[in-house]
């Protein structure tokens, strides 16, 4: 079964009742041991759909668009524009990947905020015309290279509990969206609403109380400058719990209808990335090198020895690391854990281990400490939530591969896509039948699509 990131062509394994994720994982390294040993990802496409759904059902009328950057797969974007997902664009590139599946400028909006001019006017050239803005050097280069820009004030929100400081970097005061306001106005620029985002990791969700209450604010200050504001954007910060989603959604429903309500003619739109593919792509990576380590250089800082002399502690290195799929390990704490891929029995001993990529950098790290049985230069290790990153980025280390990914979807979730409607053509022209893995042997799984 191919899907690869480098072919503009890619299949979509549809798999039927008897076929499990699991299945799709042995079979692929069952391939890999025998061609090469390069990591890869297999992806569920019909988690995408179940999201979707699970977004209808409890954001609506909020009209999703999704940041490329968190995964610019070819099967990932098709997926979601057939559902009818709009995107938000960082880049040039990113802008051109969405526009060649057909996705409408209107469904586009270019969220860096920090534009280069050229792109600026590619957006222009395009027909892109919403985009964020923070500041008054931004808006006169807006200014001068997208006259028919229409734009998102990018207000700051603050964590209340003080647990962390939030949006630092981009984000402008109340005071100063006047001060924007004014320059807009004698530079002919129109502004059309605001945007706040508020980070997935904050745990108190007044956060949003008080975003809301500061978007009407500005609502409020641009009818003065007689602009006409049609939209909010209230951002990202979706983890993809559906307890995260309800809870969310129970304390802005209420202030949407009573700041925004639906004949102030305010479309409300949002960007959920991580909540559409970090549980959808599963990553394999292989054991490229092993060594035996002091115990005292394994620990953690602080941490009280408490083991036995005599048990070997292991270092693995593998075919992956933080210049690859692990990138969001350099600035935040990785969010699943290894899983072995190969069987051992319960009562098998557990060694104290370390995970490293294959660049032998310092930094290189993807875990720091982890009990594992021992294992050997070959073996698999299987990490899922991973489908938020640098799925669709080059690797920056030597020659070391892209990971393949492999695409896949139950026959449920086709049928469910049939039945809503939204299976297009050239989407359908993708998917390939596979039989019960149960029925066949490994050299007859998942052949590849004609």
């Amino acid at each position: 079964m191919k899907g690869f990131l480098e072919d503009a062509n890619y299949s979509i394994g549809l798999l039927d009742e008897g076929a499990t994720l699991a299945d799709v994982i042995d079979n692929c390294i069952y391939e890999h041991t025998h061609t090469g040993k390069r990591a890869f990802y297999v992806g569920d496409l019909g988690k995408l759909v179940k999201k979707n759904i699970q977004w209808q059902n409890v954001m609506a009328p909020i009209k999703p668009f999704y940041p490329v950057r968190c995964n610019s797969t070819p099967g990932v974007l098709e997926i979601l524009g057939t559902l009818g997902v709009g995107f938000a664009c960082s880049s040039k590139s990113e802008m051109a990947l969405v526009q060649d599946l057909g996705i409408s400028p209107e469904n586009i909006i270019y969220t860096n905020p920090c534009k280069q001019a050229s792109q600026i006017k590619y957006a222009a050239k395009a027909g892109i015309n919403v985009m964020i803005c923070d500041n008054d050097i931004e808006l006169k280069k807006i200014a001068r290279n997208h006259p028919n820009a229409k734009l998102l004030l990018h207000i700051a929100t603050e964590d209340i509990t003080a647990d962390e400081e939030m949006n630092m970097k981009f984000g402008t005061t109340l005071k100063n969206c006047r001060h924007l306001m004014e320059c807009a106005k004698e530079l002919g620029v129109q502004i059309v609403g605001v945007k706040f985002h508020v980070s997935g990791s904050c745990k108190e969700l007044q956060t949003y109380i008080h975003a809301l209450s500061d978007a009407r604010c500005v609502f409020d200050m641009a009818e003065e400058f007689g602009f006409k504001m049609n939209m909010l954007d209230i951002g990202g910060g979706f983890t993809g719990s559906e307890l995260q989603l309800e809870e969310v959604n129970h304390v802005i429903r209420p202030l949407l209808d009573v700041y925004f309500p639906k004949e102030s003619g305010v479309n409300v739109i949002a960007e959920p990335g991580c909540y559409y593919v970090s549980s959808a792509f599963t990553l394999a990576v292989n054991i490229i090198a092993k060594k035996t380590v002091e115990y005292d250089k394994l620990l953690p800082s602080g941490v009280e020895q408490t083991r036995n002399d005599d048990e070997p502690v292991f270092t693995y290195y593998i075919n992956d690391g933080v210049y690859g799929s692990f990138a969001s390990k350099l600035s935040e704490k990785l969010n699943t854990i290894p899983e072995v891929h190969k069987k051992y029995k319960e009562d098998e001993p557990l060694f104290a281990s370390s995970l490293w990529g294959p660049s032998c950098d310092e930094l290189d790290q993807i875990v720091e400490n982890c009990l594992l049985p021992e294992l050997s230069v070959g073996d698999w290790l299987i990490f899922d939530n991973m489908g938020s990153g640098t799925l669709g980025e080059q690797s920056t280390f030597n020659d070391y591969q892209r990971p393949l990914i492999y695409y896949m979807m139950s026959f449920s979730d086709w049928d469910e896509m049939q039945d809503a409607g939204i299976a297009s053509d050239t989407l359908m022209k993708n998917f390939f039948f596979v039989p019960s893995c149960i029925q066949l042997s490994p050299e007859d799984r998942f052949s590849t699509a004609a």
